[in-house]
């Protein structure tokens, strides 16, 4: 998997700068301070520069540059405004910009004594990614070559660096995460197949989580017919993989549920083929789960947390369901399925019943790029948040909004019932356009049962944005990981 970029922590004191080659980097507080340990004619220029309009037309976290400067080995001086009663999303994007321009060459933060550096060199890590498996080798790169880094190492210079390498512990295990939720959604679908993606999941025992993959055959002994149906025509075999963290004594646990559709056409109710392309990331839902599993046995979390995820191939076959199939869920509700293409509904129905029977959790969320219609309400900067309890919502909406993760509330009630109300079945897999995010958080409501406190996330607009984030390049983004980690932290894990 690709990994954050290794970040060290050393004193700042006696720090000389001009040597240091790469890039440089200082937190310049409100004020214009600069640190000692610059030439002096670096510090003329960088103080020219806080005296310009660029710099006064500023806002914190964003950082203004200079190429080569004089007297210094460095290749540039990056200045970036933090205030230090930043907030820690303010911080994250000040560790962001220097992210998003860390090269392969080694660079230097000089963080003085400031009390968001951890949260600096979050945001540096989260933005510093780099998905680049499928890139070639370039033509003057020897083929014997030892592999080099995507990005140079990073050194923090700090008033006290044991603090801070402990403060940012916890930090690197989340950026670990959101990484590997990343990878998996940037994946293309002829690597991350069904069987693969269980393989991933299966190797994080080595981190002390019990990794569990129930094959068709068992799937079929739980009634999974729901489930089962959206893969029958696909060459990769449905799978469910559940994930146990055990840190929280005998509480029941937290569970996480997510579809993990790993390619989606559309079956015979096909997509048409522009931007088709981009249903590799239609397991992003799964995605998130894994990362924030990993997430908490990295930071061994004290609580109970199962992460249950649905991986399937949703595919056009002489095998494939067809419109007006009926297929009968775990639960025991038979489903009339009007379009293949409202197929994550399935997935999750399974899963969320089969959850519920074998852990009795305390609460359950679940998460799936599950409709288009939630981007037309909500575009790519907020997740649908759908909710039976709304003690349990205002939980989720306080932690997606203290890590800066975009999330509205949307409603759930009975009479969007009678859009999927079936004819012929117990209830039809779509209601149409119209409130379609809302009648598919509606279907899924009937397989909840009445005293489990619940959360639906529709992911499909945040999971994969046409660009870049404050913390992410264009491409995967991980939206989840934190707000998902941060609402375990506050909410389920026992106190010290």
């Amino acid at each position: 998997m690709t990994h954050p970029v290794e970040i060290s922590f050393v004193s700042n004191e006696n720090a000389a700068l001009a040597g240091r080659k790469g890039r440089i980097a200082i937190l310049v507080p409100e004020g214009g301070r600069l640190p000692g340990g610059l030439p002096r004619p670096a510090r003329e220029a960088a103080l020219r520069a806080l005296a310009s309009d660029a710099w006064k037309g500023m806002k914190p976290g964003q950082a203004l540059e200079l190429a080569f400067p004089a007297a210094m080995a460095a290749e540039a001086l990056q200045l970036v405004l933090l205030p230090r009663r930043a907030d820690p999303a303010v911080a994250r994007k000040a560790g962001a910009a220097i992210g998003a321009r860390l090269g392969k060459s080694e660079a230097v933060v000089v963080a003085g004594d400031h009390p968001r550096a951890a949260e600096v060199a979050l945001g540096l890590a989260l933005r510093a990614y780099d998905f680049s498996a499928y890139k070639s080798r370039k033509a003057d790169e020897s083929e014997a070559a030892e592999p080099e880094a995507a990005k140079g190492r990073v050194t923090f210079m700090h008033k006290d660096p044991e603090a801070l390498a402990h403060k940012a512990t916890d930090g690197a295990a989340l950026a670990e995460g959101v990484f590997f939720t990343r990878d998996l959604v940037n994946e293309p679908a002829n690597v991350l197949t069904t069987s693969d993606f269980a393989d991933r999941l299966l190797a994080m025992q080595e981190l002390g989580l019990e990794v569990e993959v129930l094959d068709e055959d068992e799937l079929a002994k739980l009634g999974m017919r729901a489930l089962l149906a959206v893969g029958q025509g696909s060459e990769s075999p449905s799978k469910v993989v559940v994930m146990r963290w055990n840190g929280g004594g005998d509480e029941a646990p937290l569970a996480l549920v997510g579809k993990g559709v790993v390619f989606d056409t559309g079956g015979i109710s096909i997509k048409p083929s522009a931007g088709m392309e981009e249903m590799t990331m239609d397991m992003g839902g799964a995605g998130v789960v894994a990362g924030v599993m990993r997430t908490l046995a990295l930071r061994r979390a004290k609580a109970n947390v199962v992460g249950l995820v649905g991986l399937v191939e949703n595919m056009p076959d002489g095998k494939a369901q067809r419109p007006g199939d009926i297929v009968k869920s775990m639960k025991g509700d038979t489903i009339e399925v009007i379009n293949t293409d409202a197929e994550g509904r399935l997935v999750l129905a399974d899963v969320l019943w089969y959850a519920q029977e074998r852990f009795q959790p305390k609460a359950m969320i679940d998460l799936a790029t599950l409709t288009g219609a939630v981007i037309i309400a909500l575009g790519h900067e907020n997740a649908g948040v759908f909710a039976n309890d709304d003690g349990f919502a205002n939980q989720f909406l306080a932690a997606a909004k203290a890590e800066g993760e975009g999330a509205w509330r949307l409603p759930l009630s009975p009479g969007y019932d009678e859009l999927i109300n079936s004819r012929l079945a117990d209830i039809k897999n779509t209601g149409g356009r119209p409130a379609g995010s809302v009648t598919a958080a509606q279907f899924l409501h009937r397989f909840v049962k009445k005293d489990v406190p619940w959360i639906h996330l529709d992911i499909a607009g945040v999971a994969l944005p046409p660009g870049a984030t404050d913390l992410a390049p264009k491409g995967a983004t991980g939206w989840g990981v934190m707000a998902l980690n941060r609402l375990v932290r506050d909410r389920f894990e026992a106190a010290d």
